[in-house]
């Protein structure tokens, strides 16, 4: 799964308008106008030569993204007196992980929450699998996720944010 798809997969299962994506491009520091928001939304087969004025996200972007989309849901931080700003850890090699990390701070879920989203999505996973996806990088335990748990992480959140809202008599 490519960043183009997992931001259009949020995007839709989120509800979020294009203008705001371009709000979360500009929170996470990078700029782009409404024309370039749809240009990566442009959903490509694999197989498929990708049409002029097509962007592809890069594992930058889409990290820029989700910090928007996390200072988007929640506000900006702000620094508490005589704390300095913390590093910045990053995954550029597992997007996959990436997504689920920040998607999680955004929406501010717990690993229940989390637990059950995946299962809304049609995967039943154990507390020690999902820590092992939490963890870092550099950790023993570390374990990259795949395609098919972030696809159904998303789905998870299509059906929790997206389900028709049945009206009570």
């Amino acid at each position: 799964m490519t960043n183009n798809d997992m931001i259009l997969r949020l995007r839709y299962a989120l509800d979020i308008k294009n203008m705001d994506v371009v709000e979360m491009f500009k929170l996470g520091g990078m700029k782009y106008t409404k024309e370039d928001v749809l240009n990566m939304l442009i959903k490509v087969a694999e197989d498929e030569t990708p049409p002029a004025g097509y962007i592809e996200v890069t594992n930058d972007m889409f990290e820029a993204f989700l910090n928007g989309l996390i200072t988007f849901k929640r506000g900006p931080q702000k620094p508490r007196p005589g704390q300095e700003a913390a590093p910045v850890q990053t995954e550029k090699d597992h997007p996959n992980n990436m997504l689920l990390k920040k998607v999680k701070i955004a929406l501010s879920m717990t690993s229940d929450d989390v637990l059950a989203t995946l299962f809304d999505g049609g995967v039943k996973v154990s507390k020690a699998e999902l820590g092992a996806i939490f963890r870092n990088p550099s950790h023993r335990n570390y374990m990259a996720c795949g395609d098919r748990f972030a696809r159904n992480f998303i789905r998870g959140l299509t059906e929790q944010y997206r389900k028709p809202q049945k009206k009570e008599d």
